[in-house]
């Protein structure tokens, strides 16, 4: 009743809104259940689980780590959570279960979670076409970028979410080498990247080639504002997150003094490629993970920051488990978790096998950021603040990590729901 009245009170704050031109207003402190500031390492301090602590800080150690959170749910309960490491180790400040990280390419399933919604709300479906004369983004400025290739008229909405758009590229990481080849005297903007791909060919038949696309991502994050009528970040957080009981995630900022109040400071290894060319300025030095890439732009391709806890809250509410109530209906959970093979993608997950479960996988410069649904009803996610060489590969070796604590530790997991 308390987490029903909750929502009720805070939808009605934003009944009224006309849209893009009203200021967007966070909902009163006392409608919130702070999970961030309310959750702490000493909640799951449980001497049953001490050696799965000892193991997470041998991996940790292991890929030069320098901190990391864990949230663990059984059947919509938060049974552990725990903090490893630093959260900014030059302040010596120790990782907290609150605090938010980058989660990379995680937030695509919150942008697919908002299409969903959408779609429940009667506005728009996943079969919708995205271009031309039956498209959502249907006006002068993308009707003349895709004028030399007629498929861009084919594609769906469900195209874009499984990666396969058929779009020659995905430049969303090259922000310099865009902004010489198209002679910018500016930093690329989501029009300049629009122009950039949208005038080209199709690389192939929309629905027929699968190539992993953050550009198709970017454009889904716009047809969330066409659809909605009001900003992406502002649409997924008082549509999806606050429904969802998630009321501290925000799109990331690009530098170290655009830090939230309880975010974590990134970190990258030593070696060739710390050091890059600042996304807005070639002549100045950054580190990668402050400065090489335009984070808000990234937008629900990659933008989103949050704890482990509220990411585990909100797959609590979008799993069709009733102990949580789903804030999206069982037909558009089905539609998102209809599992094809190995080489399909799923609507905002990367895989739902049924017989492995579903995952979620992100990585950025400085984070790196795994989400695993059991079909047993366990969900593990790990998110850490610092980068290995291996990039995306490494969310594998979390996985066998995951894989090898679940054998060893599920069954002394304990009975509390830190949600409450």
């Amino acid at each position: 009743m308390t987490i029903v009245l909750t929502v009720l009170f805070i939808m009605s704050a934003f009944n009224g809104s006309t849209g893009t031109e009203d200021k967007f207003i966070d909902p009163p402190i006392a409608a919130l259940k702070e999970l961030n500031k309310d959750v702490t390492n000493e909640m799951s301090q449980i001497p049953e689980l001490e050696a799965l602590d000892k193991r997470i800080e041998k991996y940790l150690r292991r890929w030069d780590i320098r901190g990391a959170s864990l949230a663990i749910t059984r059947n919509d309960s938060l049974v552990y959570a725990k903090g490893y490491g630093w959260a900014d180790q030059e302040k010596e400040i120790q990782m907290e279960p609150g605090h938010i990280m980058r989660v990379a390419s995680v937030s695509k399933l919150i942008t697919a979670v908002g299409i969903m919604v959408l779609q429940d709300q009667g506005k728009m479906t996943t079969k919708d076409k995205v271009f031309g004369s039956e498209g959502i983004l249907n006006d002068d400025f993308f009707n003349e970028l895709i004028k030399k290739d007629s498929r861009y008229q084919k594609i769906t909405v469900e195209d874009i979410m499984r990666h396969r758009g058929g779009f020659r590229r995905d430049p969303l990481f090259s922000s310099i080498d865009v902004q010489n080849q198209m002679r910018l005297d500016h930093p690329p903007t989501k029009e300049d990247y629009y122009k950039l791909v949208l005038s080209q060919k199709l690389r192939a038949v929309p629905g027929t080639y699968t190539s992993y696309s953050n550009f198709g991502y970017l454009l889904l994050s716009e047809v969330i504002e066409r659809v909605a009528g009001q900003p992406y970040e502002e649409f997924i957080r008082e549509s999806v997150l606050y429904p969802a009981g998630c009321y501290d995630m925000h799109i990331g900022g690009i530098y170290y003094e655009d830090k939230r109040e309880n975010e974590v400071r990134y970190y990258t290894h030593e070696g060739d490629g710390k050091y890059i060319a600042d996304f807005s300025n070639p002549e100045v030095m950054v580190e990668r993970c402050y400065g090489g890439t335009n984070l808000p732009l990234l937008s629900g391709a990659g933008a989103w920051c949050a704890s482990p806890i509220e990411l585990a809250r909100l797959v609590a509410s979008i799993n069709g488990n009733d102990i949580v109530e789903d804030i999206i209906s069982k037909e558009s959970l089905d539609q998102m978790t209809e599992y094809y093979d190995a080489n399909t993608y799923s609507l905002g997950w990367n895989d739902t096998d049924p017989k492995k479960g579903w995952n979620r996988t992100g990585t950025l410069a400085g984070t790196s950021a795994l989400v695993r649904y059991y079909p047993n009803g366990e969900c593990w996610i790990l998110v850490t603040n610092t980068s290995t060489y291996k990039g995306p590969r490494f969310t594998k070796n979390t996985d066998a990590l995951f894989t090898e604590c679940r054998k060893a530790y599920s069954s002394k997991l304990p009975a509390q729901n830190l949600f409450e």
